[in-house]
This record gives structure tokens, C-alpha cells and sequence, in this order.
């Protein structure tokens, strides 16, 4: 069994084998704060995953993956409907991986690795398995990381402003709005954001942009709904801050252009 469903109860830790694949459809879905004592990859051929980490929240379009260490307290969230792949691996198998989360480009090659092991079975011989997740280990050593991820301030005066942002009740304003939202200085405001995520507020801003427009592009939205949404001062404007962020192309970058 691989494939399940959104209400199918399952615990990769109960479960003893040294690769564990899974594959579902789900709709709105928040996990939790949790971790595993496994090894975690994370992947989404279609819609757009968001995980909140310790301090951190990541972004996961269709075009990327995340490794999770295991034990690393982590919660996965979605907004509309994403087809879900995860597979678990044994930490005996991953004792060479670098212990840390990392956002990986997926290539035609790991994700073909990556639907294969998903939709292995469970009672599935080790030994067949080994040549598999080996050429799998090396295309992930192999891949290249990308800057998907936002650090979070923890100051309380910011709690508030955060978890709107979070439930997608506003933008990101430029610091003198925000320093009139939370009643804190601008200077105040500036010095928290270099404290607590090591950028200033700008460049934190910029960042969010960038991190919710791939959101909202993954979910389907056109460029010129995503710069709107974004309150962008035109088409043009977003592509140019895209463009400068990434590369890319908004478009060229959600289908997958390198």
C-alpha cells in the first residue's frame, strides 16, 4: 500500500522497512507540528506545499523538494488540492546526508526516482530496494539548493502581524506601515528584523513577495492576478522583480526552466 487517502491514518515510524513511500490527493491540509524518527523527502508534482519549521517557513512549488532530517520538528500545509509524495528512509541509510533541511531543484531523473519509491510497497524486500535509493541518494547530494525559505521574527509585538500574514489576511507593507500596524518605531522595527533574522526589513519584504508569488503561481493564478494580488504597480513591475530574484521568468520558473 502507497497510495492513501486524506483521512487514512499513518505513522512512518510504525512501520518497519528501510524505505517508505507514499502518494495522495489532498486538499486543505495542515499536519501539525511533528517530526519522525526517519528521514523525510517532500515533494508536490502538482499545487504548492508550505512548511513551517523552527524559526522558518519554506515554500515548495512543483519544481522542488525538501529533505527533512530526521527528528527535525517540522509541520506541512496546504491550501488547495496537491498531489503529495513523501518517502521516509531509515536513518542507518542516511548517515552520510549533511544534517540540515535544504530545498532541492528536482530534476526529470529524481523525480522519476522520487514516483517510483513513492508507490513502492511496504512489505517491499530490502535488497531490491538498494539500488534504487542509492542512485537516488546521489541525484540528491547532487541537486542544486534554492532560497525558498523566510526566517520569522519571535518578538511578541510581531506575533500578531505574522499570523495575519500567515492566514493571508494582508501583504507585506513597507516598514513605515508596518511600523504604525505594531505601534514600534521604524528604527525599532529594523533592528528586530537584523536581530532575529539576520536581514532588514526590506530585504525580509522582498522575500515574502517572492516566496508568495511562487505560491500563488503554483496554485494557478495568471502573472497579471499574482502581481495584482501582490499590489504590484503593474505586470511588467512583478515580472522585473521576479526576473531579478530568480533568473527567470515567473512562468519559465513554475514550469521548470533552469
Amino acid at each position: 500500500m502507497a497510495l492513501i487517502k486524506q483521512s487514512t491514518y499513518f505513522d512512518a515510524d510504525d512501520i518497519e522497512t528501510d524505505v517508505i513511500g507514499i502518494a495522495a490527493r489532498l486538499g486543505k491540509h495542515d499536519s501539525g507540528m511533528h517530526r519522525h524518527q526517519k528521514a523525510q523527502l517532500l515533494y508536490a508534482p502538482q499545487g504548492c506545499m508550505n512548511i513551517t519549521l523552527s524559526g522558518m517557513r519554506c515554500v515548495l512549488p512543483p519544481t522542488r523538494a525538501a529533505w527533512i532530517p530526521a527528528g527535525t520538528l517540522h509541520c506541512a500545509e496546504m491550501y488547495q488540492v496537491v498531489e503529495y509524495r513523501s518517502l521516509y528512509f531509515d536513518p542507518r541509510l542516511t548517515a552520510h546526508i549533511e544534517d540540515r533541511v535544504k530545498i532541492i531543484e528536482v530534476n526529470p531523473l529524481l523525480q522519476a526516482l522520487i514516483e517510483r519509491m513513492a508507490f513502492w510497497r511496504w512489505d517491499k524486500p530490502t535488497d531490491s530496494m538498494q539500488l534504487t535509493h542509492a542512485l537516488f541518494f546521489e541525484e540528491l547530494q547532487d541537486a542544486r539548493e534554492t532560497c525558498l525559505s523566510l526566517p520569522l521574527p519571535s518578538d511578541r509585538r510581531l506575533s500578531a502581524w505574522l499570523n495575519a500574514l500567515h492566514l493571508d489576511q494582508q501583504n507585506a507593507p513597507s516598514l513605515k506601515v508596518l511600523s504604525e500596524q505594531v505601534g514600534a518605531s521604524s528604527k525599532t522595527i529594523s533592528r528586530l528584523f537584523i536581530r532575529e533574522t539576520g536581514m532588514p526589513y526590506q530585504d525580509w519584504r522582498q522575500q515574502w513577495r517572492l516566496l508568495k508569488a511562487i505560491e500563488l503561481l503554483s496554485a494557478g493564478l495568471q502573472v497579471n492576478d499574482a502581481a495584482y494580488r501582490l499590489e504590484f504597480s503593474s505586470d511588467s513591475a512583478f515580472i522585473a522583480f521576479f526576473k531579478q530574484q530568480t533568473g527567470q521568468t515567473p512562468l519559465h520558473y513554475i514550469r521548470g526552466g533552469h
